[in-house]
């Protein structure tokens, strides 16, 4: 028996003009998500990265004092690749990031104040499909964004937003989710693949702390023309990005 070729992807929709990336740590973006944000900035769109943690966990050979400055410093210019001129940290602790309130506050907040037309996030699914297993910071964060989103147009869900001067913003359109093995969209980033892949190589610090040679992920081209070749395919293009995408109107 054959096995079944996996349904193509359709085309996420590119008619918005804001967009605000919520993910949990520094680098998760440039995993798979920054070729397709080069595309949207050279189009003339605004993107702005919100990254919850500051990933000072992530380099078992530094301490997170030291790490944390250097990791923003490292996302920032990454960042600046793909055209992204606005990166936020929020604080939370690395590795350790809860689902919950203080949680959803905070990304309401952040929407409130942004107004974006789309949010992105990364994969919260317990896995990337088969028996890949997610980091529980990307479920905890994914599944806050998803609420969060919701929460920012509600006046009366967080109410201190109000006296801080956030007004709602039921204005959001769609979530994307990056990398979820639910996705049934993508977008062609063949144009932009190689700025997707200068962008994740200014994680200089954070690559060099994976291993050495022979880890996938320490190999930004390797690592992503695995992935970016898989939607592609799906999408009839030579790369892409994949997404699920959740509309809320």
């Amino acid at each position: 028996m054959t096995e079944q070729a996996p349904e193509p992807f359709e085309h996420v929709d590119e008619d918005w003009r804001t967009a605000v990336a919520i993910v949990a740590h520094p680098d998760d973006m440039e995993y798979g998500g920054a070729a397709a944000v080069a595309r949207w900035t050279a189009q003339g769109k605004t993107v702005v990265y919100v990254m919850v943690t500051s990933g000072e966990a992530g380099i078992d050979a530094i301490s997170p004092e030291q790490c944390r400055p250097l990791r923003e410093a490292e996302q920032i210019a990454s960042a600046r690749v793909v055209g992204v001129e606005t990166v936020e940290f929020l604080g939370h602790p690395d590795g350790v990031v809860e689902y919950g309130l203080p949680l959803r506050r905070d990304i309401a907040r952040v929407v409130r104040r942004h107004r974006p037309d789309i949010v992105i996030t990364s994969n919260f699914r317990d896995t990337y499909g088969g028996v890949l297993l997610n980091q529980a910071d990307h479920i905890a964060v994914g599944r806050a964004t998803l609420d969060g989103v919701r929460d920012a147009g509600n006046r009366w869900v967080f109410r201190e937003l109000l006296d801080e001067g956030h007004q709602p913003w039921n204005g959001v359109r769609q979530i994307w989710a990056a990398a979820s093995p639910q996705a049934r969209h993508a977008v062609d980033t063949t144009d932009t693949f190689d700025l997707g892949v200068a962008s994740l190589t200014e994680h200089k610090a954070y690559l060099a702390g994976l291993g050495g040679p022979g880890g996938a992920m320490a190999e930004p081209r390797e690592f992503l023309e695995g992935a970016g070749r898989g939607a592609g395919t799906r999408l009839g293009t030579r790369f892409a990005v994949s997404f699920e995408v959740f509309p809320l109107r």
